[in-house]
């Protein structure tokens, strides 16, 4: 009985091979199986409309995996072409945005004409969310030297930033306005406007702001406010833009107290100038320019305005007026 049914297996088998080998054949164009198989046709040929859809099939699942992976290829390279594209339009745009800072330096020059503006690029900065100290790539080599004095430092907006606090070979370190050991003399921008005093508060600087005091009884500082450098001390240049106030508070008669915030964003500065007075100590050498700009972050000669010919014993050559 064993052998029986496996001899029925083996015939199942054959005749299937057979049976689908004669419907290969006979579907070959010129094949001398495709007249013989006119008569079966009426069977022929639903088996071979079967085999013939299950073949495109299979052919069209493999043509959509290949299409698929060829799409995903693409996708693939034009999101790295947007990224770059993209990449490339906002170093263009970062780019301008520092021409123009830089073309500002002209204009400092200009208004503080007594001085020679030193322009630098941002190292570093220290690690606490304000910055208590800023590291720029000038320093003695470019004639920075703390060792002869501070120096205010201020944005391509003449903003002020801070002062020069040490220099070394060819790096500086500015105290910025926000830190806590940082004063300067202030004087509200309006005629006669009042004199106080403009420093860092360790409190304050977290919210982006710094304490008024010294503020005369009689006055009454209002938010928005416009405070500028009074030029008293010597070391700041009178006139530059320090901040608004944003409070002022004369809960205690003897001592009102307000908070300023500064104009220059301390997080958003990668350029700044440094103010070094024309006096004659640093004016032995005569063909230093008025305006010096680093490598770095240095104009195209095209755009360079001209330096004007000074004539003899003008402030720029003869020192006077320096702070």
């Amino acid at each position: 009985m064993r052998r029986l049914f496996e001899n029925k297996v083996l015939a199942l088998v054959l005749t299937t091979i057979l049976l689908v080998s004669f419907i290969v054949l006979s579907a070959i164009p010129g094949s001398p199986l495709s007249g013989a198989t006119k008569p079966l046709s009426f069977i022929v040929d639903p088996i071979q409309s079967v085999f013939q859809t299950i073949g495109t099939k299979i052919s069209d699942f493999y043509s959509a995996i290949a299409e698929g992976m060829e799409i995903r290829k693409e996708n693939e390279e034009l999101r790295e072409e947007i990224a770059e594209l993209e990449y490339q339009v906002q170093q263009g745009e970062e780019a301008r945005i520092r021409w123009e800072e830089l073309k500002s330096a002209f204009q400092i020059q200009d208004t503080f004409e007594n001085y020679h503006i030193h322009g630098a690029s941002v190292l570093t900065r220290e690690s606490d969310e304000w910055f208590s100290v800023i590291r720029i790539n000038v320093g003695t080599k470019s004639g920075i030297d703390s060792s002869t004095g501070s120096y205010a430092v201020v944005d391509a907006r003449m903003n002020l930033v801070g002062r020069v606090m040490t220099t070394d070979l060819e790096s500086s370190k500015i105290l910025p306005l926000l830190h806590e050991g940082f004063t300067v003399s202030a004087k509200v921008n309006v005629v006669n406007g009042a004199t106080v005093m403009v420093s860092g508060d360790i409190i304050l600087k977290n919210q982006g702001l710094c304490v008024v005091t010294r503020i005369p009884s009689n006055i009454v500082l209002q938010p928005g406010d416009e405070l500028v450098t009074s030029g008293e001390g010597g070391l700041f240049p009178a006139g530059i833009p320090i901040g608004v106030i944003e409070s002022f508070d004369d809960s205690d008669p003897n001592n009102p107290k307000a908070t300023m915030r500064p104009y220059a964003v301390i997080s958003d500065i990668k350029d700044v100038f440094i103010m070094v007075p024309n006096t004659e100590e640093n004016n032995g050498a005569e063909s230093q320019p008025s305006t010096v700009i680093p490598e770095s972050t240095a104009l195209p000669p095209s755009t360079m305005a001209p330096q004007e010919t000074k004539e003899e014993g003008s402030p720029e050559t003869t020192g006077e007026g320096a702070a």
